[in-house]
């Protein structure tokens, strides 16, 4: 090993205290940022970094301290197995007798720990004491002439000629390196933190720890330079320790430095058998000084001072680390007991760890290990302080004025480049541990909120980003659904929750509305206290999506608001998605005015939507849908398409529409409510606007166990192999396809088989499969089955046209074809009700509805999911009442969940590049 080098023994001394200093005043910046409770650096860490690198650094500390009262124990042993060998009175053998001293006295250090912390500070103020006596007495002798016994031992007092050789290194042995040193002496440079790890028996901490810390470092470094310099300019590298080797100086055959003041230590240097001098001599302070025995016992109270400190650290910094519950089975520890919450759980443990690193009964074995996980502690905690400096986060507000980023950034560089370079595969064990531990908290997502500055970056990254999206123009390539869902409070309804959830899963937005229908003040008080509660249901159900709720007087108008505010920049929904309304017919009429507003096509003269037309062809003209879509959905030539003007909330806004309905409804509020009060009844439950009983996006709201159910649904489980079946019957801009493929592409609907079925004639199925088969594989959809429906246009059967007419008949004006004037006049006050002209007029489209239900019957039976265009109600021309009877007739019946998908007319799906 390099002995004797005064150059690089300061270097050694420097960075290490580089590091420690740095990372003092790191911990003194975070210690002035808000009040301190017990757990020290851990808890100093977890509150400003947040958990993920906060129980890293807890767990990784408090070890590294419970192995450094090993570490510390260890050289006490040293100490007393050097003496007992040096009066021939050896317990066992020498590698033996340091475990049996070193188990002995940790237990006795154990003992002081669990008497209290009046008794550690006791103990610490004598082994301080101690300490200041033994170094005075160094001193002393370093000045004291020496004797002749002395200077056989290569001790000669202050000599310039002795530092100037000290000054340089003379590497000794094959693992002599620089690093091998430093990482043997950093242990002795950690235990600034101690006084952080008592934060909780501290009176003020914010005062205390930056004081104490900063104080600690500055005369720990001055007395580590004065003993270096001291020792190195009065001992010599080599002496034989005898007489007889006394000479006159000038003596031929003389060879060292040792030489010119009499002495020839010549034959032991050559033979290298010289035991004593500065390069062999452990004990070279205790000759050097006035009273030898006091050095020992400075060595005992420095030992066992850091010992103490390491036993009383770890367990208070694991304590606190197992009350957050950051990591499984390890809460038992966690447990205080006392006026003083002491962790004797922490104390046993930590003995243990202590007794099996004692056993090692090497000094030189564990202070590597010691010294790579306390600078991996040092670079966490100096990167947490960085990272919540360039967060801007106004939480951090530190009142220590000496702080500086970069001078943090620096020292966690410095940290793990050394860390590399004294032990490189401790040092990847190290960063592996870390990376294990922070994955399994981001994994488990522990229930905790601290303010952090990881929050703080990631508001800040959210932020930049989304302010990027808006510097970007859209293009169709880049399109994704993003979803506005009516859902009213989530849990109500969650098999609609569900199924976006499904397809926007780690792509789009999805945005959960809910409508509170009454007065502003009294519904503003239910929204605050609901939020958290419906985001967190959607967190445990791991959906990610928003919830966001709005208060209106009426459905209509709090779903235009939402439709209208909701998103930001270039992250806004597109697609409105709601549920279908099953009690139609039995609802108030204003509400069923409401719910069609949010849906229907309005009529030419309405809004100001002329500049974005609709094309819609009818079944018949199918193959001309196919050449508008080949041409990137524009028209290249004369073609029977019908433009219309959209006006409805929904397409005013450019949004698309998605109406599911299934078979046993999407509301299960009453479900949860009998679960939770078996006396309930319906009646309890207000009839509303957009469902069979409480309106996706309306008040009625659960109770707090209520709100903790966890419904299961279909799109929670593997559908196997059946099929997801897409009526393409109109060109909106592709929706209808891109849906069903997005859900196709998820693990519990990947077996499916997805069909196309498009209308037709008989005469040319082949070409018009072959025209739609090559348009889906330009869009590189993966559909290749593809049916034609050649019967699309047949008239239904004839009982089948009596349930459509029984359905309408109780909404039926039945004016007899009066004159224009009349029909209004006789309308009034009822604008659903169904006039003679309007049932003749939209007779085509009535059947067409109830065609296509015989259909779905016949082809879709036993799919998984069904997806279909609805039918276009243009406003003025197909009251409420009727559309609704459309919808109705379209998707009875079905056991299949049923998506009625209708884009607003903007391309969603190209085949080409650019």
């Amino acid at each position: 090993m390099g002995k004797g080098c005064h150059a690089l023994t300061w270097v050694i001394i420097l960075m290490s205290v580089t590091v420690t200093t740095i990372t003092g005043l790191s911990i003194s910046a975070i210690s002035t940022n808000g009040k301190v409770k017990s757990g020290g650096t851990y808890f100093l860490i977890s509150r400003s970094l947040g958990p993920e690198l906060g129980g890293s650094i807890g767990l990784i500390f408090a070890f590294a301290n419970a192995v450094a009262v090993a570490m510390h124990t260890v050289g006490f042993a040293e100490t007393v197995r050097d003496l007992l060998q040096e009066h021939n009175s050896l317990i066992v053998d020498p590698t033996n007798d340091i475990r049996i001293i070193g188990v002995i006295t940790v237990t006795v250090l154990l003992g002081i720990s669990l008497a209290g912390m009046e008794w550690e500070a006791k103990a610490q103020i004598l082994f301080f004491l101690v300490i200041l006596v033994s170094f005075v007495n160094y001193l002393v002798g370093t000045v004291i002439p020496a004797t002749a016994e002395k200077q056989a031992k290569g001790f000669f007092s202050y000599r310039a000629d002795i530092f100037a050789q000290n000054f340089v290194p003379n590497w000794r042995g094959p693992e002599g390196s620089f690093f091998g040193l430093f990482s043997i002496f950093f242990p002795s440079a950690t235990g600034i933190l101690a006084g952080a790890n008592i934060s909780g028996d501290l009176k003020d901490p914010a005062v205390a720890i930056p004081k104490g810390t900063l104080m600690a470092i500055f005369w720990t470094t001055m007395s580590y330079l004065v003993l270096s310099a001291t020792i190195g300019a009065c001992v010599v590298r080599d002496a034989s320790g005898s007489l007889n080797d006394s000479v006159a100086v000038g003596s031929p055959g003389c060879e060292g430095l040792a030489c010119s003041f009499g002495w020839n230590f010549t034959a032991c240097t050559q033979q290298q058998s010289c035991r004593y001098g500065l390069s062999n001599y452990y004990q070279s302070m205790s000759m050097v000084s006035g009273f030898g025995p006091l050095i020992t016992a400075g060595i005992f109270g420095a030992t066992l001072s850091s010992a103490l400190a390491c036993l009383v650290s770890a367990p208070k910094v694991f304590q606190c680390l197992c009350k957050d519950q950051l990591y499984p089975l390890i809460g038992f520890f966690g447990k205080g007991y006392g006026r003083n919450s002491e962790p004797i759980r922490g104390y046993m443990l930590t003995y243990a760890i202590a007794i099996g690193f004692i056993l090692i009964a090497e000094l030189n074995a564990i202070a590597p290990i010691i010294s790579n996980f306390f600078l991996c502690s040092y670079a966490l905690i100096n990167f947490s302080c960085f990272h919540a400096s360039i967060t801007n986060s106004p939480g951090w507000r530190p009142s220590f004025r000496y702080y500086s980023k970069w001078a943090a950034l620096f020292g966690a560089a410095v940290s793990v480049v050394i860390m590399f370079l004294l032990t490189w595969w401790a040092a990847l064990i190290a960063f592996s541990i870390v990376v294990f531990l922070l994955g399994y908290v981001l994994y488990k997502k522990p229930d905790v909120n601290w303010g952090s500055s990881m929050q703080a970056s990631s508001y800040n990254m959210a932020l930049s980003y989304s302010v990027g999206l808006s510097e970007v123009d859209e293009h169709i390539k880049n399109y994704r659904p993003q979803c506005l869902v009516l859902t009213g409070p989530p849990n109500f309804r969650p098999a609609l929750v569900d199924f976006v959830g499904t397809f926007t899963k780690n792509l789009s937005l999805m945005l959960c509305g809910n409508v509170l229908i009454g007065p502003r003040k009294q519904k503003m008080t239910e929204t605050q206290l609901m939020a958290d509660g419906h985001t967190k249901w959607l967190m445990k159900r791991k959906i990610k999506a928003f919830y966001t709720d709005v208060v209106a007087e009426d459905l209509r108008s709090g779903v235009q608001m939402l439709i209208q505010a909701a998103g930001l920049g270039k992250m806004r929904p597109n697609i409105l998605v709601l549920g279908y309304k099953r009690n139609w017919q039995t609802a108030s009429p204003q509400s069923l005015e409401d719910y069609v507003g949010i849906l229907q096509y309005g009529h030419a003269g309405s809004s100001a939507s002329w500049g974005h037309w609709h094309l819609v062809v009818a079944p018949q003209s199918l193959r001309a849908a196919a050449m508008c879509a080949a041409s990137s959905w524009t028209v290249p030539s004369p073609i029977n398409c019908l433009l219309l003007p959209p006006s409805s909330d929904a397409f005013d806004f450019k949004y698309g529409v998605c109406l599911m309905r299934m078979k046993e409804g999407l509301n299960v509020s009453r479900v949860l409510q009998a679960h939770v009060n078996p006396t309930f009844e319906a009646a309890e439950h207000p009839k509303n606007g957009t469902g069979s009983r409480a309106a996706p996006g309306t008040a009625v709201e659960p109770t707090t166990s209520a709100s903790e159910q966890q419904a299961s649904t279909i799109f929670q489980s593997e559908q196997g192999k059946k099929t997801i079946d897409i009526y393409w019957l109109f060109d909106d801009g592709g929706l209808t396809l891109l849906i069903p493929y997005l859900l196709g592409r998820k693990k519990r609907w990947g077996k499916c088989k997805i069909r196309v079925f498009v209308g037709g004639q008989i005469n040319r199925m082949d070409e018009e499969r072959k025209a739609i088969v090559s348009l889906l594989s330009k869009f590189r959809l993966g559909f290749h089955e593809v049916h034609i429906l050649p019967d699309i246009n047949q008239k239904p059967r004839p009982e089948h046209i009596k349930r459509f007419d029984d359905l309408i008949a109780p909404f039926r004006l039945n004016d007899g074809f009066k004159d224009e004037a009349t029909v209004n006049e006789m309308r009034q006050g009822c604008p659903w009700k169904i006039s003679d002209e309007e049932v003749d007029k939209n007779r085509a489209k009535s059947l067409r509805q109830v065609r296509l239900n015989e259909i779905l019957l016949d082809y879709s039976r036993d799919a998984a999911l069904i997806a279909i265009t609805p039918p276009i109600g243009r406003k003025g021309r197909c009251p409420s009442s009727l559309y609704m009877a459309w919808l109705e007739t379209l998707s009875q019946d079905l056991r299949p969940p049923i998506i009625l998908t209708r884009g607003n007319q903007e391309n969603v799906l190209t085949f080409y590049c650019q």
